[in-house]
């Protein structure tokens, strides 16, 4: 690995490092927290990736992380529990360009998972162009369960990697999956042995980054243009859908019980 570099790369959520001429890591680094999304972090994210955007060096990006327990948890709740309803909209925005910032790379992104990817975290990985898991990954959109829905793109993401029915069945259960079910239903494109994720995307990375950069590109624009339909009118339900439930009794009890680790209880209709 090459020395750190970059504007992230003293930061303490998000180190950046590259590898070779034109291949760049961004490694989400809050272990104690098991990567759980906090709004210095996605702030640290934005920077990083919009950085990469304008860098016409750089072929190929691999997200990762540096624990080997989790990708990343999601949205950072124990910052949220002390939220106020205003606190959780002025974030908003944030966190939506977050996910805008990876989905809109230029060049094609690589999500190296290992451990848990729930979430939010599950949401990254969907931003990127592949999914490369290793035999620990755990992944879910568990957002259901503390009253809130995906909104990192979830909700788009998944209905166009694996249909609607099966995406339909992950959000509104909240349920995980482990490694195996994931790639039998096409959650991730490429299994490998047990820490082998990072590696196994760095490869693929070097892969890409060998071939012409402006071909590359536009077969991104192309792909994406294909596979994503009308993507924006989608992300704007989906960010009114999250809306709806963000300042609701539901989320704050769901919040509440995450916290106090028990089973929510749901306030009455």
């Amino acid at each position: 690995m090459s020395e750190r570099t970059g504007p992230a790369a003293a930061a303490s959520g998000v180190v950046v490092s590259r590898h070779g001429e034109h291949v760049v890591e961004v490694m989400l680094d809050r272990p104690q927290a098991l990567n759980a999304i906090s709004t210095s972090m996605a702030h640290e994210l934005i920077a990083a990736m919009h950085e990469l955007a304008r860098d016409d060096g750089t072929r190929a990006v691999v997200l990762s992380s540096s624990s080997g327990r989790a990708f990343c948890v999601g949205a950072d709740l124990k910052e949220r529990a002390d939220f106020s309803d205003d606190d959780l909209l002025r974030q908003r925005p944030v966190i939506r360009e977050m996910f805008a910032s990876v989905r809109e790379l230029p060049m094609p992104a690589i999500a190296a998972v290992e451990g848990f990817a729930l979430g939010g975290g599950f949401e990254l990985a969907l931003s990127c162009d592949v999914i490369v898991a290793d035999s620990t990954a755990v992944f879910g959109l568990t957002e259901v369960t503390v009253g809130l829905v995906p909104g990192g793109g979830g909700t788009q993401l998944l209905a166009r990697r694996v249909g609607g029915g099966a995406a339909s069945e992950l959000v509104l259960s909240g349920r995980t999956v482990d490694a195996d079910e994931a790639a039998r239903r096409g959650l991730v494109d490429r299994l490998v042995a047990k820490g082998r994720a990072r590696q196994e995307a760095l490869a693929l990375a070097d892969a890409v980054a060998a071939n012409s950069p402006i071909a590359v590109r536009a077969a991104k624009r192309a792909l994406r243009a294909t596979l994503g339909g009308d993507i924006k009118s989608g992300l704007d339900v989906e960010d009114a859908a999250w809306h709806a439930v963000a300042v609701s009794d539901d989320r704050r009890e769901g919040i509440a019980a995450f916290t106090e680790k028990r089973k929510p209880i749901w306030p009455a209709r």
